[in-house]
């Protein structure tokens, strides 16, 4: 087992370590389910993760492109986890590009106070027949 951390450590258990999942499970099934991109490539849960390697991953809303930059097969904390990759530049400009737009979405759309009345129902029901 200890020619296994020199060369790699699971993919799967990369992310748990990092702290991008929660579980294992969780990661395994992000992986499998595509969410997860390995050097631009779909990839399977026992794959070696290896330093340099490109990860692109989505949680949530956010899709972050991270470099690995030291393996681990143990979680630890977040401070130390965070010292696993580093998130490109054009990543992280991204990502606050898609929040500036959702949050000016949600601005510009505001839902209404209250909820419309059998005359306002009708008569949108009216507007958006015609």
């Amino acid at each position: 087992m200890g020619s296994e951390k020199e060369t790699g450590v699971r993919l799967d258990k990369w992310l748990w370590a990092a702290r991008f999942y929660k579980t294992r499970a969780i990661a395994k099934e992000m992986i499998n389910g595509g969410k997860v991109h390995y050097n631009g490539q779909r990839t399977k849960s026992s794959k070696l993760a290896e330093v340099g390697a490109v990860i692109r991953l989505r949680q949530g809303y956010d899709e972050k492109e991270i470099v690995i930059k030291k393996l681990s097969e143990q979680r630890q904390k977040a401070v130390i986890a965070q010292t696993l990759y580093e998130e490109t530049p054009e990543s992280i400009a991204k990502r606050e590009t898609y929040a500036e737009a959702r949050r000016l979405n949600v601005l510009n759309n505001p839902a209404p106070d209250t909820k419309p009345d059998k005359k306002q129902r009708r008569q949108l029901i009216r507007f958006k027949e015609s």
